[in-house]
């Protein structure tokens, strides 16, 4: 899977995540390192949550996590790649993500 990530590897941009934005564009992903569990409180779209260890290898995929109301979560990953919910449809456990930085 070949993605556009934003990364959020600070306290407040971890905290703050995907909040209250209205969408993610196909294609793009907010990398959220470290970090092995999300909620979904102030989200206003599902999302497939990506769980991934250091070197980007998928250890869990989390499908169409519903906003308010979502939790998921991987003990041993590292970080978590969130986009939008069914881009994740074709990846599975073992496989490894490729991503570029956006432009932001």
């Amino acid at each position: 899977m070949q993605l556009q990530i934003e990364t959020a590897d600070t306290f407040f941009a971890r905290f703050r995540g995907l909040m209250l934005r209205k969408r993610l564009p196909a294609g793009h992903g907010l990398l959220i390192a470290p970090c092995n569990s999300i909620h979904m409180c102030f989200m206003r779209f599902a999302i497939d949550a990506i769980f991934i260890d250091k070197d980007y290898r998928v250890l869990k995929v989390a499908r169409n996590v519903k906003p308010w109301i979502g939790l998921a979560w991987c003990w041993k990953a590292w970080g978590v790649v969130e986009v939008s919910a069914g881009e994740a449809r074709n990846l599975q456990v073992g496989d490894k993500l490729h991503a570029t930085r956006a432009n932001h």
